[in-house]
């Protein structure tokens, strides 16, 4: 839907002036009709950027090195796409974007520097995207993507039209970028590269503090301390997780609202059961039951996460009853344990999660669903080489709810490789602390592929986790276990 471009509306103003000073402020203009142009827009995030910037009503074009799927759907929304780079097209815009992996050298970057085109890092555009609406952020180091979804359908649920830019696709819509022209604008407030500290937000929810992403924050306390000037940029409600002890610690810092398992928690979860994949569970506000959840997800994480959604969009008005109801057909979130196949007995799941924390939670997920597999197979491949040079040693105990582990070689997402630095790092953690684990490392696919294809069995679930190419992988298996049954049919006739 496009929305009037006459100026931006009176509630937008009001939380721009709520913000009061040291807030972020938008740096470009959104309430007129722009010239705009994507630098990447088939990356991460950029291509939910380009979508709602053309949704708005603004002139959209965007660039990539290579043609992808995700450029069909920018192409339908309006977005002039073209592949490769091209410096004449910045001539005439209002302004360019980028995201922190486009190089400074980059053609596009460099003639809209030399012929004076605005340029906004993606931050600075999503920043000036929050502007014009009422907005609200899910921050936190693991799980914003599918709290960000449960918020933003729960406020669907209740006839808000909340436009969203979340960073995975939403089963239920199809999409993880929209703009409606409603009031409200639901965001995943990302802290990888200091994104959410650029946002003019109304609220929040904070999931949860965890260390990643050092190569841009140095130190976990750098990381803390910026969740905590994020904080204090927010005037509106701000919903924090008590369940995590630094998320508890920002808490009392800060005036806020709080959820999770945790007695003391404000919007408390409680009676929780799992069964066959699904959690039901009450929420107690200050004591009072408010009535039952019924949640098609696995893992207490998820629990958390619907929880802290549910607490802000009550905070924001949504009746417990339509949010219950948003949560109870919650399709979920592209690869987040993501059954991608059921083959001869054995479930095939691919999921995002590629920190220790995450990992953890993925296979005691699995490991309590009531779903009553027998065996819980792991297979991870690691991530970036400057991450896996800090972050190895935290990996030990992470794979303690496998019965067996599959370590392949680290995907670099284009980082430069270290010199001793490879996949061997977290299979000497995890051997080192649990010496009798089943662990097998296998750093070539082909050798991963036909290893999984020959040894999952009836009642086996295989979950496999990274943030690389390893989203492949479950297809791969299952399509070489169907060719190992051809050949053993033909071999038998």
């Amino acid at each position: 839907m496009t929305v009037s471009m006459d100026g931006a509306s009176p509630i937008v103003h009001g939380v721009l002036d709520a913000l009061g000073d040291g807030a972020p402020v938008a740096p470009l203009d959104l309430s007129e009709r722009r010239r705009l142009h994507v630098v990447g827009v088939g990356g991460p995030g950029m291509s939910a950027i380009a979508i709602v910037l053309a949704e708005m009503g603004h002139d959209v074009s965007g660039s990539d090195l290579r043609d992808r799927p995700v450029l069909d759907r920018c192409r339908a929304a309006g977005v002039d796409v073209l592949v490769g780079h091209d410096p004449a097209v910045v001539h005439g815009c209002d302004a360019i974007t980028w995201s922190t992996a486009i190089p400074e050298r980059n053609v596009e970057r460099t003639e809209a520097e030399t012929i004076g085109v605005p340029s906004l890092h993606r931050s600075g555009m999503l920043a000036s995207v929050c502007a014009q609406a009422q907005s609200l952020g899910v921050a936190g180091t693991h799980g914003k993507t599918t709290t960000t979804s449960m918020l933003m359908l729960m406020l669907a649920e209740a006839g808000m039209r909340p436009s969203f830019v979340i960073g995975g696709d939403v089963t239920d819509m199809g999409t993880g970028a929209q703009w409606t022209g409603g009031e409200w604008f639901v965001v995943e407030a990302d802290e990888s590269d200091g994104t959410h500290l650029t946002l003019p937000l109304y609220g929040t929810i904070l999931t949860n503090v965890d260390v990643d992403h050092l190569e841009h924050w140095g130190s976990f306390e750098a990381i803390a301390d910026g969740f905590d000037r994020y904080l204090s940029g927010i005037a509106g409600p701000k919903v924090l997780c008590l369940d995590d002890p630094h998320c508890a610690a920002l808490a009392a810092r800060h005036e806020v609202i709080t959820y999770g398992t945790d007695p003391a928690a404000e919007y408390c979860a409680v009676d929780v059961t799992a069964e066959h994949g699904s959690f039901v569970f009450a929420v107690e506000h200050h004591g009072r039951r408010l009535g039952t959840i019924s949640l098609p997800l696995r893992g207490m994480h998820n629990v958390r996460n619907a929880t802290g959604a549910l607490a802000l969009a009550m905070t924001v008005g949504v009746p417990f009853d339509v949010a219950a109801a948003a949560l109870a057909k919650f399709g979920g979130v592209a690869r987040r344990f993501d059954v991608r196949a059921v083959d001869g007995g054995a479930t095939l799941v691919d999921d995002y999660a590629h920190i220790p924390t995450e990992i953890r939670a993925v296979l005691a997920g699995a490991r309590a669903s009531g779903d009553g597999w027998q065996r819980v197979v792991a297979v991870f491949q690691p991530n970036r080489y400057n991450r896996m040079a800090l972050l190895w040693p935290e990996y030990a105990d992470a794979f303690v709810d496998a019965d067996l582990v599959v370590l392949t070689e680290i995907f670099p997402s284009g980082t430069t490789p270290i010199p001793g630095v490879t996949g061997k790092l977290v299979v000497n953690a995890v051997l080192d602390a649990h010496p009798s684990t089943r662990l097998v490392w296998l750093p070539r696919r082909e050798d991963l592929v036909e290893f999984l294809a020959g040894e999952l069995g009836e009642g086996d679930v295989c979950i496999s986790m990274g943030c690389g190419d390893v989203a492949t992988l479950p297809d791969e298996v299952a399509a070489r276990r169907t060719q190992r049954r051809a050949a053993a049919g033909r071999r038998d006739q």
